[in-house]
């Protein structure tokens, strides 16, 4: 039995993610909301929901207690939720982390679409771009995946990209994301301390096709 804990799990890729896990009798999920109306209502039997916030560090603390793996998709204040995380993860010993990021916060982004690209997003990277420093800078298993422009393409296509490779692409579908969440979770020994680009293939240009 494989259990984790999805941390903002009524998000758009998150959902996705839990329905692909549900279809998996040894994977038993807690997903972790502040708002249960963002659920769908469709929930499989192998997940339970908690109502509450990342950045409580009592409940925090609770829920990752005896997990095997922590799958995080938030926004906000990523740094500082990040800090709670990791915390929480090394005091109940903890190791597995999957945390999805954001394309552009190593500059990575070559061309047209990266000038774009930061005139768009640049200004709110900041905190991301730390997440990621004080992920690889702890002692977790960590896979982190910078993804490139989310659309809701029912569709599982994407490649990645290393930390040290321009990224390529400009879109990716959230369905293909939580595709390879799904996978990690799965078969937990890939893409360990690893962080990479997730891009739908053939999608270069100077932005996203759908803006």
């Amino acid at each position: 039995m494989t259990k984790v804990l999805i941390l903002g799990a009524s998000g758009q890729i998150a959902r996705w993610a839990v329905q692909m896990l549900g279809e998996h009798k040894d994977v038993e999920q807690t997903l972790l909301v502040r708002d249960p109306r963002k659920l769908s209502g469709h929930e499989p039997a192998n997940a339970k929901v908690v109502i509450g916030d990342v950045m409580d560090r009592k409940l925090l603390a609770q829920i990752i207690d005896g997990q095997d793996l922590v799958y995080a998709n938030l926004a906000g204040e990523v740094d500082v939720q990040t800090e709670r995380i990791l915390a929480a993860m090394q005091s109940k010993g903890v190791k597995r982390l999957i945390f999805v990021n954001s394309l552009g916060i190593y500059d990575e982004v070559p061309g047209k679409f990266g000038e774009w690209n930061r005139r768009e997003i640049g200004q709110y990277l900041p905190p991301y771009r730390k997440s990621a420093d004080l992920i690889e800078a702890s002692d977790t298993d960590y896979t982190i995946l910078r993804a490139a422009w989310l659309q809701d393409e029912d569709e599982v296509d994407y490649e990645t990209t290393a930390r040290n490779e321009p990224f390529k692409g400009t879109e990716v579908s959230r369905k293909s994301v939580a595709a390879l969440v799904a996978d990690l979770v799965l078969h937990p020994e890939r893409l360990v301390r690893a962080n990479v680009g997730v891009n739908k293939p053939n999608t270069e240009g100077n932005k996203p096709a759908f803006v």
